[in-house]
């Protein structure tokens, strides 16, 4: 049987709940920001879109204050740069995808 912690299971999925919150909406700024560059906005509609971004900005560090989630949401951001540098380097560098695959299928043997 498997021992588990439901207070660390919950802090653990809010966490990534919120890393997932923050990864959105450094979307939502890079969107913004490349449509304000573009010119398709008005600026009334540039200070709405500000002033909701900083909203949500500190909604969510709010959240991570009260909840005690700063530290879990650092260490889930950094596991899923991790992740997107290895996605990378694997699409830019595909030698280095061929020498591992064929690292594991000696491990196997």
């Amino acid at each position: 049987m498997i021992d588990i912690d439901a207070d660390n299971l919950k802090h653990g999925v809010l966490g990534l709940v919120m890393a997932l919150v923050e990864v959105i909406r450094d979307t939502l700024k890079i969107q913004a920001f490349k449509r304000m560059e573009g010119g398709s906005l008005k600026e009334d509609e540039i200070e709405r879109l500000g002033e909701a971004l900083m909203d949500l900005e500190t909604a969510i560090e709010q959240i991570k204050e009260e909840q005690g989630l700063s530290q879990t949401v650092q260490s889930v951001r950094d596991g899923l740069d991790n992740i997107v540098d290895d996605v990378l380097d694997k699409m830019i560098n595909p030698e280095r995808w061929r020498e591992e695959a064929g690292e594991k299928q000696i491990e196997r043997v």
